[in-house]
């Protein structure tokens, strides 16, 4: 029988009792028709990335399923009759994997970059950059490059 990684989506309302209570109708629907369910994993509620039919959080759930494609088909079926599922992604795979998901799974240190990568070289401190790169503030007046089309002043001209 083929694998399939399910994800599906509950509205933010609905509360986590519910969202449970559906969990296990869908896990009942896919054993119903000759399916199994490896892992279930609630992931919580979370930030859509733009609105969906009015809602902008939702209940997250990771289904892992192995089961006949009719199965799947009817699960999906009733999902899209369901008005509190927001959305909903079914993905083959090769195989399941059994250990918990990136979503649930603790970050490791090393997981967590302190660079931020790219082609930017790093930021010098103020002191160990070249006098003419310094802010116009903290040159003094004659070290500033004259704009063109301005005729130069003298210092008596600057003091009046």
């Amino acid at each position: 029988m083929p694998h399939y990684e399910h994800i599906f989506m509950v509205r933010q309302d609905a509360s986590n009792a519910q969202v449970e209570e559906l969990t296990e109708h869908y896990k009942s629907v896919i054993a119903d028709n000759g399916g199994s369910i490896g892992k279930v994993e609630y992931w919580g509620v979370k930030s859509l990335a733009y609105r969906i039919r009015k809602n902008r959080k939702a209940h997250y759930t990771l289904m892992n399923i192995t089961a006949p494609p009719a199965a799947l088909a009817e699960m999906e079926r009733q999902m899209s009759i369901n008005e509190e599922v927001v959305r909903f992604l079914t993905l083959r795979m090769d195989e399941l994997d059994e250990e918990p998901s990136v979503m649930v799974r603790p970050a490791r240190r090393d997981d967590r970059r302190d660079d931020r990568g790219g082609d930017r070289p790093e930021r010098r401190d103020r002191e160990d950059r070249p006098r003419e790169d310094r802010p116009r503030e903290d040159r003094p007046r004659e070290d500033r490059p004259r704009r063109e089309g301005r005729p130069a002043r003298s210092a008596e001209e600057v003091q009046s």
